[in-house]
């Protein structure tokens, strides 16, 4: 499915965060939203997925008007991954992977065997099959990710939005989950803050400063030294690691 964005613009109290914002992804492109902390990407995504309301601005998924479509139907076709998971209540994994089916659900209407066939597949997705008993609340922050991750599997999204679901993961993790998702073979918009991963898992990129999109393209062409430093305010020497041919950044403050 396509993505399509459109001079979205959002407040809080007097503040004005996300200043008139238009992006587009392709069918099935992995695309990342950089930025400095506070620049407005979080934000940004809580309008598209509806988090929040937007003051104006338009945003379709193929030809679906997400901000005038009920909650219930975005979620059969758009999932979120957030990077904040805390409950104030306990559930075990396969409880809380099967949550994942309720957008498709009737009101009390029984689980079914499609349904435990979808989540015990998310769960061998996620290599989870082996915490399905486990206690949600007992978990790492990094196997409860993987959890929220199975039970938006479940869903069976056509698109998914990642809200910097790596922050604060150890490489393992941030690299399980990433490598996941791209291999789900859907549209994908995702907030990144480590530029490694965003070069390397990104098909195209868009970076935002104070609210705005400042710069967008492949990663190979989008980062340049001084992009970097526009935005994070570090200098930046950019090289390709010779034996994975991936992006390496090196920061200094001189």
């Amino acid at each position: 499915m396509e993505l399509n964005v459109k001079d979205l613009a959002i407040m809080i109290g007097q503040e004005q965060i996300v200043k008139s914002v238009s992006l587009q992804t392709q069918k099935d492109q992995f695309v990342g939203i950089i930025g400095a902390n506070g620049c407005g990407k979080s934000t940004m995504l809580k309008g598209i997925y509806k988090g929040i309301k937007p003051q104006a601005g338009t945003v379709f998924l193929d030809d679906l008007d997400l901000l005038a479509t009920s909650e219930k139907k975005v979620a059969q076709r758009l999932g979120v991954v957030n990077q904040f998971n805390e409950l104030n209540f306990d559930l075990t994994v396969f409880q809380m992977v099967l949550l994942g089916r309720t957008p498709h659900k009737k009101l009390l209407e029984s689980d079914t065997q499609e349904d435990i066939e979808i989540v015990n597949d998310a769960l061998a997705k996620t290599n989870l099959t082996n915490y399905v008993d486990r206690s949600f609340l007992s978990l790492s922050g990094g196997e409860k990710q993987r959890v929220i991750l199975a039970r938006t599997i479940a869903q069976q999204p056509k698109y998914m939005i990642l809200d910097e679901p790596t922050n604060h993961l150890d490489i393992r993790y941030q690299l399980e989950i990433l490598t996941c998702v791209k291999n789900l073979g859907i549209g994908v918009l995702a907030a990144l803050h480590d530029l490694e991963l965003a070069a390397y898992y990104c098909d195209y990129i868009y970076a935002m400063k104070a609210g705005k999109i400042i710069a967008e393209g492949k990663p190979e062409e989008l980062f340049t030294a001084a992009l970097i430093e526009e935005i994070y305010e570090v200098k930046c020497t950019i090289y390709t690691n010779p034996i994975t041919k991936r992006l390496g950044f090196n920061y200094s403050l001189d």
